[in-house]
């Protein structure tokens, strides 16, 4: 017997799945709303099945709420869009509405039964999937050791590596192996918050400081207040903001804007960049004592490219939990793929594999994926030989040397799809890192 909360704003329709779970020997809890369900413990839950479409915020607003809970969300808008966007976000799976009661009661036990395993394994080393590492090489061996050396710790952990390598879910699994799992898991990416609004975003506003701003305003940091604080990209937090979260780490309190006062935060701190941090410092981009209260203790990701069999071992795991949705059709690599997938160079590490396999799976009619539904080029990447060992270049660096030296005989949506991304990322990329188009180079 497990204990499920359902949220659901119709009554018939939660009134129905209540009685179809209860007749199924489970324990259920309802909420109308993702507010309603915040209102509730959730820590001894097994499973959230929720709505997508809620009055107030959405559905998939419930994920890192309940985290390590899984989350089923539920769409009658079964489009492929809503339904990747979730998964994207960190739910366990998706079911559409009208749903049949067969179907629902068997993804509730395969998703109740998937979490039973991963609690009793959650302490050992070993094959991970989805809230854990996949990984059997040496670079991803050590990375795990150091998992667990540090998981049980309060010691600030700066995670290094590409853009794509699994950053975020180390922070997790950190946050996860820790006293502080009962406390919540704050997570922020400093690149996707407006300078001009980020210490506001950050650190809280003490009444009218801003212009406009109705009254005192909580930060997200004194969110994580019991729990952890994950700054993803903080090579991107400007300066002021950095002297501000200097002052967490060495007096656990933070000063929203326009107070003079502190405000207590016991919060530990995961920070991760895939920029080089020791340059940035020496450019005056990043503050000195700042990095080296961050830096503690490093943990670096290796890219994909550098795990050997790990690249075949992850992208049948990801096939394997794609198709687990295709209901009695087992799917598998045709030899040319995964000598295809060993080959490529992968610049977008783990999180292109994900996209490329998922991308295949919708393409594929039969039970085989092949190298065609892939759509990588192995032969056309350039080789890790090819760039200086010394160098250690961060993706944005790979980007733009590829970027340069490619684009004289490529189109824009050739490099796109080479880089594995879209053509509207690219432009922005180009934008961003201030690599001007060659002339006459068309799409």
């Amino acid at each position: 017997m497990s204990d499920i909360l359902i949220v659901e704003d119709e009554p018939v329709i939660r009134g129905a799945l209540r009685k179809l779970l209860e007749r199924h020997d489970h324990t259920v809890y309802e909420a109308e709303s993702a507010e309603q369900a915040s209102e509730q413990s959730l820590a001894h839950l097994d499973l959230v099945i929720s709505d997508l479409r809620l009055p107030g915020k959405p559905g998939t607003d419930l994920i890192n709420l309940v985290r390590p809970v899984p989350v089923l969300i539920m769409t009658s808008y079964a489009s492929l869009r809503s339904a990747v966007d979730a998964m994207k976000l960190g739910a366990v799976d998706y079911i559409a509405k009208p749903f049949d009661h067969e179907e629902m009661v068997t993804t509730v036990e395969r998703i109740l039964s998937s979490g039973q395993k991963g609690r009793r394994a959650a302490s050992a080393p070993s094959r991970h999937v989805d809230q854990v590492l996949v990984g059997e090489s040496e670079a991803m061996t050590e990375v795990q050791r150091r998992i667990d050396r540090l998981a049980p710790t309060d010691t600030p952990v700066l995670i290094t590596g590409e853009s794509g390598t699994g950053k975020e879910l180390v922070a997790r699994m950190l946050h996860e192996q820790s006293h502080r799992n009962q406390g919540p898991l704050v997570t922020i990416n400093c690149a996707t918050l407006a300078a001009d609004q980020l210490e506001a975003e950050l650190f809280g506003v003490e009444n009218a400081a801003l212009e406009g701003a109705p009254g005192k305003r909580r930060g997200r940091v004194a969110d994580a207040h019991g729990g952890t604080l994950f700054l993803d990209d903080i090579s991107e937090l400007p300066l002021d903001a950095q002297g501000r979260l200097l002052r967490l780490l060495e007096n656990s309190e933070i000063r929203p804007v326009g107070s003079l006062s502190g405000e207590s935060v016991d919060a530990r701190l995961i920070a991760a960049s895939h920029r080089d941090l020791a340059r940035l410092v020496k450019e005056g981009q990043f503050r000195e004592d700042l990095y080296y209260r961050l830096n503690v203790v490093e943990l670096k990701m290796p890219p994909l490219r550098d795990r050997g069999e790990d690249t075949v071992l992850l992208a049948e795991t990801v096939l394997d939990r794609h198709a687990s949705r295709r209901k009695g059709t087992s799917l598998h690599f045709s030899d040319e793929a995964l000598d295809a997938i060993r080959r490529y160079y992968w610049p977008g590490n783990v999180r292109e594999l994900e996209n490329a396999i998922e991308r295949a799976i919708l393409l594929c009619d039969g039970d085989q994926v092949t190298c065609e539904m892939l759509d990588i080029d192995p032969g056309a990447q350039p080789q890790p030989a090819q760039i200086d060992p010394q160098e250690e270049l961060s993706l944005e660096d790979y980007f733009a040397r590829f970027v340069i030296e490619h684009q004289e005989h490529m189109t824009e949506t050739e490099l796109a799809r080479k880089l594995g991304i879209s053509r509207k990322s690219l432009w922005e990329r180009r934008q961003r890192l201030g690599i001007p188009r060659r002339k006459g180079s068309n799409g």
